[in-house]
């Protein structure tokens, strides 16, 4: 049976998805906002506002609190000569092997909220679809980036 990879995210990343969920959360909170002026101008009846209230607020706590933990928590990753391992999850935990050879390009990204942290995504093309380890340090990166590529380019057996 294989080992769980243990390579951790930065623990910043933890920071900078709970401020990516606060501001998804405004959205609902603008919900609210939009009823309570439609209550004042028009007919709409009251009691619906104290629901939307709980339901903004119980989204709130999920979506800035409790869901960024548990994904950091449980997003790890490993880097083996031959493929690369991330499992990540909370519900569905997910366990992908990426092999070396299918690596077709590696590449980092930077939004301004990881930026600000001094931090970046690794993401790994393949032909069927893009994986990404999220949340790393910018030199951590930078360098995990030009090793998956090194390493790559050994397993092609075109080159």
């Amino acid at each position: 049976m294989r080992l769980k990879p243990k390579q951790q995210l930065d623990l910043k990343a933890l920071k900078v998805w709970r401020i990516v969920a606060i501001l998804e959360w405004l959205f609902f909170f603008l919900i609210l906002i939009t009823y309570g002026i439609l209550i004042k101008y028009l007919t709409f009846p009251v009691w619906p506002i104290y629901l939307i209230l709980l339901g903004v607020l119980l989204i709130g706590y999920f979506k800035i609190f409790l869901v960024p933990k548990l994904q950091w928590e449980k997003w790890s990753y490993e880097i083996y000569e031959n493929e690369v391992e991330l499992m990540y999850g909370i519900l569905v935990v997910r366990r992908v092997i990426i092999p070396m050879i299918r690596v077709q390009h590696v590449d980092t990204k930077q939004g301004p909220i990881l930026r600000h942290y001094g931090l970046s995504t690794v993401t790994i093309s393949t032909a069927a679809t893009v994986h990404e380890i999220p949340g790393l340090e910018e030199e951590k990166a930078d360098e995990l980036r030009d090793y998956i590529a090194q390493l790559a380019r050994e397993a092609d057996p075109n080159e």
